[in-house]
């Protein structure tokens, strides 16, 4: 299973099927957003002690969608200095292509 990982915490994992992929999230976010998309965001059994919620990757509205999900996660397990580094990179736009 591919992971990624920031300053060796993981924050992306991509299960072997590729059809979904697991971000970090924290617990109560998460059961919002399987509330209002469970088409797009589940749980597995398995992960429901985690921090981690698995997106399909089918169900996402566009690109834009996906690096907002994958930057939330990075975020999350980065440190405060690289967090702080990227907000000064200013924005990005996903259907550019340029990031």
């Amino acid at each position: 299973m591919p992971t990624f990982r920031v300053a060796g915490k993981m924050f992306i994992t991509v299960p072997d099927d590729q059809t979904s992929f697991a971000v970090r999230c924290p617990k109560h976010d998460r059961a919002e957003l399987i509330a209002a998309e469970p088409e797009k965001f589940w749980v597995p059994p398995h992960e429901v002690s985690s921090a981690w919620v698995r997106v399909r990757l089918g169900a996402l509205e566009d690109m834009a969608e996906l690096y907002d999900i994958l930057v939330d996660s990075w975020k999350q397990a980065a440190p405060d200095r690289l967090v702080e580094a990227f907000g000064v990179l200013g924005p990005v736009d996903p259907g550019e292509g340029n990031w």
